[in-house]
């Protein structure tokens, strides 16, 4: 089974190549984000830690954690978001190697792992390949204010406090350009397959 973790920063169209490499090339893609949302489900494994760590107004009626809430805070305060960062990031990699056990063990051929932090939680240590996936700014942030809603200043703040382009291009194998049109993009990743 071939291992490539996928990275890069908001808005780059990370979802694009995980549907391209879902649909043309068998792979079973699991995104680190969904798997954080599902370790904050009631009854799941983070949901006690995290309504401990910000208290019960960020429960609402449904019982459910109100991520809006929580990503407000997060992104004001760097140390809320580090402790949050230590209570879901352990328990998503868990779930992620887990799954690609079982995944291995069925006979996958080709197994994708997607997260922002890829590189910092140390995803790069069990993939095959890491793939960055690059698009322009101008883009990225237009991206966000149309699919998210976000201001253009909001799009900005988010995309200035990630990791920047140089150091996902230092710790990359193959970088995907995502800023052109959608041929363009398919042909990179069928180069990337075949390396």
């Amino acid at each position: 089974m071939k291992i490539i973790g996928v990275t890069g920063g908001v808005g780059a169209g990370k979802s694009t190549v995980l549907e391209i490499l879902e649909k043309n090339y068998n792979a079973y893609v699991i995104q680190a984000d969904q798997v954080g949302h599902r370790v904050m489900d009631p009854g799941a494994c983070c949901y006690e830690p995290v309504i401990g760590l910000f208290g019960e107004q960020v429960v609402k009626n449904d019982k459910t954690i109100d991520r809006k809430m929580i990503s407000d805070v997060v992104f004001a305060k760097a140390d809320m978001r580090k402790a949050l960062n230590g209570i879901i990031h352990p328990a998503v990699k868990q779930i992620i190697l887990q799954k690609l056990e079982e995944k291995r063990q069925e006979g996958c051929p080709l197994f994708v792992v997607e997260a922002a932090l890829l590189l910092e939680d140390h995803y790069d240590a069990f993939c095959d390949a890491v793939w960055y996936i690059y698009t322009e700014e101008a883009i990225r942030v237009h991206r966000l204010m149309v699919t998210r809603g976000y201001s253009m200043q909001k799009a900005q703040e988010i995309i200035a406090s990630q990791a920047q382009d140089a150091y996902f291009r230092a710790h990359a194998d193959l970088v995907i350009d995502n800023s052109g049109n959608f041929a363009d993009t398919c042909r990179q990743i069928r180069q990337g397959i075949n390396l």
